[in-house]
């Protein structure tokens, strides 16, 4: 027995410390040195603070900003700690009330600022994404908003059609996906615009 045991235990021990002390060091210590910004949570912030994560949406609804992609998280939207999105068909009736309430509410707001608002809504700003937490939408989507946010800020169109453009993020190695924009960034960058500072 007892010489099955020393064995097993010097096993033991010797797993623990590479598995549970060696390797997590190892591997905390690569990405901190190459991929410091990812291995933190890839944190955007401002005025010197963090103000939220570039991987995780936050939910924007004044007219001002820019609106990222529906969430189905709960108890709120964009919850991190309950990642999930709705599982609702494309024929389910409360998904198509909820897409038609979001139309209508985006027109809402694009009427309240002066903006005619008669083009088709892109369907990454009614439709919540399988995660919940999308941090991007669409160039098209950025760009459906872009009347009603420069009317409200009483900004050039001009000017936040460049900031689209300027935080517009290509392709994934040149053909994945399409292009997007980050919202946070976006809605940051706007406000850094607003109060004259270069964004």
């Amino acid at each position: 027995m007892t010489s099955q045991l020393r064995p097993a235990l010097t096993i033991f021990a010797a797993l623990t410390v590479l598995c549970g002390l060696l390797y997590p060091l190892a591997v905390t210590g690569i990405g901190q040195a190459a991929f410091a910004e990812q291995a933190n949570g890839s944190m955007i912030t401002a005025h010197g603070k963090a103000v939220g994560s570039a991987l995780i949406g936050q939910a924007f609804s004044a007219p001002r900003y820019f609106w990222g992609r529906p969430s189905a998280t709960a108890p709120m939207p964009d919850n991190a700690a309950g990642s999930g999105g709705a599982n609702l068909g494309p024929a389910n009736p409360a998904l198509l009330a909820a897409v038609r309430e979001r139309i209508a509410a985006l027109r809402a707001a694009a009427a309240a600022a002066g903006v005619a608002s008669d083009a088709a809504v892109p369907v990454d700003l009614v439709t919540s994404s399988g995660s919940g937490l999308d941090p991007e939408i669409s160039v098209a989507a950025a760009r459906y908003q872009a009347a009603r946010v420069a009317a409200v800020r009483k900004l050039p169109p001009e000017q936040v059609a460049a900031l689209i453009e300027r935080h517009q993020r290509r392709q994934y190695l040149g053909f994945f996906g399409e292009p997007r924009v980050n919202v946070l960034a976006l809605n940051l960058a706007l406000d850094r615009a607003q109060a004259g500072v270069k964004g």
